[in-house]
């Protein structure tokens, strides 16, 4: 059997395992050991391999930055600046109509510049904002809708995690992606804002009719109150975007920075003590420990593929069938949104990544641009049966048993598509994503 051969039975090898239940990193691992094995018949060389992969995968600086920004976003989300937040853009735009709808997307914006996490703006926003929506008139399919699509957020605009596996995967600037995704991200917050209000207007059956909110009084109060809550709030992104893009510190030093900033805020508002902060450490060391089992995974998995001469024989495939780098991006988009039906983005990733970097640095395609691209094609993943963990997430926080899963992800279905014609118009045109680099 060749090396091609092995390399794409480790491929069907992988997919098979995952379905069965296993972890993707131990798929990963597994897989490149026995396929390593076999390609030189020789088993400790194949280990010797294998951990030399785990020993250089991580032991870069930059990796710091994964537990820093994790800690960071758990420490926000439970010092409750997620409400805070939903609650100022309630008052901006609470009084348009399906206004509550927009709110719950513009703070879910707010809330993923400071978090990058979008399983924790599901939850948050399921329990902070479904409940609101439903109260005034909004439908169940469309209140989780408007959550589970604005959940994604959290892994387009930075600061993402998604990014940053992007980033130590395909070795490329995490600052200059982060910046990279600030377009794409604004873009599809206005995108979600204009199909809300399409959809209230004409098709109230799906969105429910939601009544007026009443007039506030005590302007005065409300105007300090709101202030009150949007401070830590503007000073946090500020610290720290702000901070990378001023050039201030790197993207590792920004998540520290960060961590101890929502620690402060979160310590003068009161909301979180010490046996609160000691939970949130050990899950951001879970958290971690998870993650950088995965990135060693990956690192053990591309060293077999490059060793298989997969990657140098489907680079080659690709540019004979003379696709040209918009039509290989398209072909490898629709390819990720059909994997995002069965796994999670992370493992998409992980297996995708090796294979098509090579073809894309061979087409001169930027892979600053490709890594947006390719994060908004695995997110759309996250809103799409079976496996799509947003709605996962979202049906598990709820309260209400009446909401069954399929509400949930017929609720998601329009936010997919307005995610899908976002990709297309980044596709054709890149500097939405590039403008400001």
């Amino acid at each position: 059997m060749s090396g091609v051969e092995i390399g794409l039975w480790s491929l069907v090898g992988i997919l098979g395992l995952i379905w069965l239940g296993m972890h993707v990193s131990i798929a990963l691992a597994l897989t490149s050991f026995v396929g390593i094995w076999a390609l030189r018949d020789d088993p400790q060389y194949a280990s010797r391999m294998l951990a030399l992969a785990t020993r250089e995968s991580i032991s870069s600086y930059l990796f710091g930055v994964v537990p820093l920004f994790v800690l960071m976003g758990l420490v926000v989300s439970r010092a409750d600046i997620g409400r805070d937040t939903f609650d100022v853009a309630n008052r901006a735009l609470g009084r348009l109509k399906g206004g509550l709808g927009m709110a719950t997307v513009g703070a879910n914006a707010i809330f993923a510049a400071i978090t990058g996490i979008s399983i924790a703006s599901a939850a948050v926003f399921t329990k902070v904002a479904v409940p609101e929506m439903m109260r005034i008139g909004h439908s169940a399919r469309f209140a989780t809708g408007v959550v589970a699509g604005s959940s994604v957020l959290g892994m387009l605009i930075p600061p993402s995690l998604l990014l940053i596996l992007y980033g130590i995967i395909a070795e490329q600037s995490v600052g200059f992606l982060f910046v990279a995704g600030i377009g794409p991200g604004l873009v599809l917050t206005l995108a979600y804002i204009v199909g809300i209000a399409l959809m209230v207007r004409f098709a109230p059956g799906f969105t429910g009719v939601p009544q007026p909110a009443p007039a506030a009084s005590h302007e005065g109060s409300l105007a300090v109150d709101t202030l009150t809550k949007l401070a830590p709030i503007a000073a946090l992104i500020a610290l720290v975007l702000g901070g990378i893009y001023g050039g201030v510190f790197t993207p590792t030093e920004a998540g520290a920075i960060g961590a101890l900033g929502a620690i402060v805020i979160a310590g003068i508002k009161r909301r979180i003590g010490p046996r609160v902060l000691w939970q949130v450490t050990l899950e951001t060391g879970h958290i971690t420990a998870s993650i950088c089992f995965l990135i060693i995974a990956a690192t053990m998995y591309s060293r077999f593929l490059s060793l298989s001469g997969l990657p140098a024989f489907v680079t080659e495939w690709a540019i004979a069938q003379d696709l040209g780098p918009t039509g290989f991006v398209l072909l490898f988009c629709a390819i990720l949104i059909v994997l995002g039906t069965i796994l999670d983005s992370s493992s998409i990733l992980l297996i995708t990544l090796p294979l098509v970097l090579p073809i894309a640095t061979a087409m001169q395609i930027d892979l600053i641009w490709f890594g947006i691209v390719t994060v908004l094609a695995v997110e759309i993943g996250l809103l799409t049966p079976p496996l799509g963990l947003s709605v996962y997430v979202i049906k598990g926080a709820l309260d209400d048993a009446a909401i069954s899963l399929g509400d949930v992800f017929r609720g998601a279905l329009p936010f997919a598509a307005i995610m899908l014609l976002v990709l297309l118009l980044l596709i054709a045109f890149p500097v939405i994503s590039t403008g400001l680099l």
